[in-house]
This record gives C-alpha cells, sequence and structure tokens, in this order.
C-alpha cells in the first residue's frame, strides 16, 4: 500500500494568533533587531517582535506534545492484509538547532505491521509534531522511527528524510538545491536484507546488501 500525499491536506496549522507574547519575549526580539542595524521603534518594524514570538510559538508548538498520542487509536481489524504499508513525501518544516535557519524537505514512513495498523494522517502527525522543535536532520528521522516502533510494535519500520538547510543555503557556503538525505531502520527492515531492499526500494533510496 503506498500512498502520495497532498502538501495541502498535511501541513500544520499556522501560527496561533491569540496568545500573548510575553515582554521578555518582545525585548529580545527588538534587541536582536537593533544589533542587527536597524530601528525596532520605526513603523514597519513596531509590531514585529510580537508577530515574531507568536510564530516562534508556532515553529516550536511540537515541545508542547507528546507525539505518540496521534498513535494511541491504532486497530487490529486488518482484513488479512500483511504487506508493507507506505506513506510517502510528506513534506515538513523544521528549525535547525544550530542557526535556527529553515529545515524544508519531505519524509517518507515505511512500515510492515505486526498486529496493528494506524490511520495514515498520524504518520503525519508524529512527524509535525517531532520536526516542530528545534531539530538536526539526523535526530528528527531517528525520533519518527523509535516513535512509531515502540508505540505499534511493527515487525519493521523505515524513515526517510530529504531536506534542504537554511544554514548552508542562505549562510556560509550559500550552495543552492542541495538535498541531505537520512535514513533510519528498525525490526525487520535492518535485520533482513530482502525486507530492506524492498522498503528501501520503494521508499526510492536504492538497495543495500
Amino acid at each position: 500500500m503506498m500512498i502520495n500525499v497532498r502538501q495541502e491536506d498535511l501541513l500544520p496549522p499556522a501560527e496561533a494568533v491569540g496568545e500573548q507574547v510575553p515582554g521578555e519575549v518582545q525585548d529580545a526580539i527588538r534587541t536582536l533587531l537593533r544589533w542587527a542595524g536597524d530601528d525596532p521603534d520605526r513603523e514597519g518594524l513596531f509590531d514585529t517582535p510580537e508577530r515574531v514570538g507568536r510564530a516562534w510559538r508556532d515553529y516550536c508548538s511540537g515541545y508542547r506534545e507528546d507525539p505518540s498520542v496521534h498513535l494511541q487509536a491504532a486497530f487490529g481489524e486488518v482484513g488479512g492484509y500483511n504487506e508493507i504499508v507506505v506513506l510517502r513525501d510528506i513534506p515538513f518544516q523544521s528549525r535547525c538547532e544550530h542557526h535556527l535557519a529553515p529545515i524544508v524537505g519531505t519524509a517518507s514512513i515505511a512500515y510492515l505491521p505486526a498486529d496493528r495498523i494506524i490511520g495514515i494522517s498520524e504518520l503525519a502527525q508524529v512527524l509535525h509534531r517531532y520536526a516542530r522543535r528545534l531539530q538536526f536532520q539526523e535526530r528528527l528521522t531517528a525520533e519518527v522511527a523509535q516513535c512509531l516502533w515502540s508505540s505499534l510494535r511493527p515487525q519493521g519500520i523505515a524513515v526517510v528524510v530529504k531536506a534542504s538547510h537554511g544554514c548552508m543555503t542562505s549562510r556560509g557556503v550559500r550552495t543552492l538545491n542541495v538535498n541531505m538525505v537520512t535514513s533510519k531502520l528498525l525490526g525487520c527492515f535492518k535485520d533482513d536484507a530482502i525486507s530492506r531492499n524492498t522498503a528501501l526500494a520503494i521508499l526510492g533510496i536504492g538497495t543495500s546488501k
């Protein structure tokens, strides 16, 4: 079973507009604007500290949620289905913990059920809850895989993440059109060569011996 994901269906919600931004947070943003060389009191920037505060509350909303909550509704009535389930090309956005720069990419998740399956949107929810924290891509990949492994207890889990990093594209070497690919395999996808090669081929990153 393989499903391609439409971006408009699975992107997380926009920033919350009703939450009060603490004064010390707004003061910190004003300090940064001033240090960057601009005037935080000019008309165009006057409301920016509050906007940025709300935006960052949304960027990091994953800290306030337990991703495994979205996996509690797994069900066992599978109609005899016993093959790999794949949700491919789930769009996500995150922020790197080193420069707070955007990480923008897609993730693909495959699992081989044991006795339970999960709704496909819940797989995307787990990804988004971890992505909406300060991250580096390797950890994000491992966290998603481990959460699914612990909660679903499938025969195998494979997570592949492909992303572009703002800390490389907009600063430093300023190199565009470069994607980083990471993967995490657990269970039969790690231990059995045939299962591993099947999963990797479906996920589009080749095979391994």
